[in-house]
């Protein structure tokens, strides 16, 4: 038994169009050398190929320039009757186009190298390449991600890289709630589509709570997920958006 558990667990990582450690549509959001953040991503599977899983990742990120920021993420997942399991880690180097550029969308990228533990992902390093682009328009915010992923070692190698696009679309509506929606997907032999409505909550000043229900429009897989994000920040502000 305990091993059949182990099994699904391992196949939750495939059978997601979008990444189950970190659910997330990526802003222009450079720091300032000094300045830090803590995030603590919760998602939970309540309908599809793996349901009843948690994934829960921690990231911790610094500014080093104005336009470069690096982080790192420990990645850990739960299944029934097997507890919590370590299940890898992740390095984030964030670059940003300076604002005196004057260019016409903010633009990111964001580069990831994933080492996974082969029973969550059979791929066990995996390269993302992550562009971001961003444009406000009084309240309304926008934003894109063009995902290119590609894994490095294990059975994924030969599929070469695949294509996952996601969005966000997000209104203003108070100084401290943002409704937002969210897409993802992911194009090629399998096809996903995610939607996801939510919205971001400032508790505090430096605190912040974004949250969500997903689902699926498209695909096999998970149907239902529930994600939930807290970010603290530390030492010097953010630079203002």
């Amino acid at each position: 038994m305990f091993w059949h558990r182990l099994l699904l667990l391992s196949i939750s990582v495939s059978a997601w169009a979008q990444d189950p450690f970190e659910i997330q549509v990526f802003e222009y959001e450079p720091l300032p050398l000094g300045a830090y953040t803590y995030e603590a991503h919760i998602n939970y599977v309540v309908d599809g190929t793996t349901e009843h899983q948690l994934h829960f990742s921690s990231e911790w990120t610094a500014g080093i320039t104005d336009q470069i920021r690096a982080g790192v993420t420990i990645l850990t997942a739960e299944g029934a009757g097997i507890g919590i399991e370590y299940a890898g880690v992740r390095f984030l180097p964030h670059f940003y186009a300076p604002r005196s550029w004057h260019l016409p969308v903010n633009l990111g990228l964001l580069a990831e190298f994933s080492f996974e533990r082969s029973r969550f992902n059979a791929d066990t390093r995996v390269l993302e390449l992550r562009g971001i682009t961003e444009k406000h328009a009084g309240r309304l915010q926008m934003d894109g991600n063009i995902v290119f992923e590609r894994a490095l070692h294990g059975p994924g190698t030969a599929a070469g890289w695949k294509l996952e696009p996601s969005g966000r679309i997000a209104w203003q509506a108070r100084q401290s709630l943002t409704p937002s929606l969210e897409y993802y997907g992911e194009l090629g032999q399998k096809r996903a589509h995610l939607l996801l409505p939510g919205a971001d909550w400032k508790i505090r000043e430096r605190v912040t709570w974004s949250f969500g229900v997903g689902m699926a429009l498209a695909g096999a897989g998970n149907q239902v997920v529930l994600k939930t994000r807290l970010e603290f920040e530390f030492g010097r502000n953010k630079v203002i958006r």
